[in-house]
């Protein structure tokens, strides 16, 4: 076998680093943190003196300048313990990227050291009331105001919202349309900022969402990433690395699961026999498994895509989120059958996957809008 199909030794070693931290500062914690709606910052601290806050900034800012599939490697080795918290250090890590990427010096300067470290917790603000799936109909207005902006509109489903410290926000500077949308990086006490009520949700209970409200919020022209009207392109870049993480913390979860399930068939008894040595058990792990690795492989290959920025990077990035995040869900949903009764219960971890695992689906660009992409990119041939 060449190696073009495995992972190097520097890869194994990083995904070997994240799964003993997984092991060691998440997985025994996850369960009472989805139960207490607790926001485990202090084990982003920690993570951050891995270089997990950092994965793709540039090594001359500090980061650890890695490739998108060494992210999906960490983003995937997290959420075997916890979706929800995987989920967060991969929106932290968009919006880190996001400055380095496209910042001035200045912004760069000012911002990435804290950011890299995790003393900072970065949120992204896109999403609207208004504007989910059509993201570029966004309606909060930047006008400009000497050497301010003043922001006026409301961001929703924002994860980290009220308690993270920096907030890259994509606000309208000019006319009605794409072209018209900039990026801003807001700190959490600018006057005129504020923040709705936590969200009731089904799942990421371990990571908070809420509004982020702007009235009259001046932000100083100097905090803006890029040139004004490139912001919408900018969102777009940074969601193809973000399709990538989702998918791979659903692969992570779909796989504790799978690995739960298999050791619990073997374990549970009815009709005088283990329920592994039932055919229909078999058939079911059998498919689950190549379920699994089939969206797996689709996703390092679209990772290695985007690291390379190959032109069809974006198709394959939403041809392997929509694949991993709906082959994450129903893996997860036929473990959770296998338990029987047990895995309805919460003394078991399958329900929480179960829960944690479905907004996959939404978030990130729906599936539907995946579908979106890639066949309007066959049709463009």
């Amino acid at each position: 076998m060449t190696d073009q199909f495995q992972l190097t030794e520097d890869q194994l070693a990083i995904q070997d680093m994240a799964r003993k931290f997984t092991a060691d500062r998440i997985t025994p914690f996850a369960a009472q943190w989805d139960e207490d709606h607790h926001y485990p910052v202090d084990v982003w601290k920690a993570a951050g003196e891995l270089g997990f806050g950092a994965i793709y900034v540039s090594e001359e800012m500090g980061g650890i300048g890695l490739g998108r599939l060494e992210a999906a490697l960490i983003m995937e080795a997290m959420a075997y313990g916890c979706p929800a918290t995987s989920a967060y250090i991969s929106i932290h890590n968009m919006a880190a990227w996001m400055i380095d990427r496209f910042g001035s010096a200045d912004l760069k300067a000012r911002f990435l050291p804290r950011l890299v470290s995790m003393e900072q917790i970065a949120s992204y603000a896109l999403t609207e009331p208004g504007s989910g799936s059509d993201a570029a109909a966004l309606k909060t207005t930047a006008r400009l105001d000497g050497d301010h902006y003043v922001l006026n509109g409301t961001k929703q489903f924002i994860s980290g919202s009220g308690v993270n410290d920096i907030y890259v926000a994509m606000v309208r500077t000019g006319a009605e349309g794409a072209k018209g949308i900039s990026c801003l990086v807001i700190e959490k006490d600018t006057p005129g900022l504020s923040f709705g009520a936590p969200e009731k949700k089904l799942g990421w209970n371990a990571s908070p969402t809420a509004q982020v409200i702007f009235e009259d919020c001046r932000v100083p022209v100097a905090n803006r990433v890029g040139a004004e009207g490139d912001g919408f392109k900018f969102a777009m870049a940074g969601l193809d690395g973000g399709r990538l993480n989702i998918g791979a913390c659903s692969l992570g979860g779909a796989q504790r699961c799978l690995d739960e399930a298999v050791a619990y068939v073997k374990d549970r008894k009815q009709f005088g026999q283990p329920v592994a040595d039932f055919q229909n058990t078999q058939f079911q792990l059998a498919d689950m498994a190549t379920e699994l690795e089939a969206a797996r492989a689709l996703l390092y290959l679209a990772a290695a895509k985007v690291s390379a920025g190959a032109a069809d990077r974006s198709r394959f990035s939403a041809m392997a989120k929509r694949l991993a995040s709906d082959t994450g869900s129903s893996v997860v949903d036929r473990a959770l059958q296998m338990f029987g009764g047990y895995g309805y219960l919460k003394d078991y971890p399958i329900e929480r996957f179960w829960r944690d695992l479905r907004v996959h689906r939404i978030l990130e660009g729906t599936n539907e809008v995946m579908r979106m992409i890639v066949g309007r990119d066959l049709l463009r041939q």
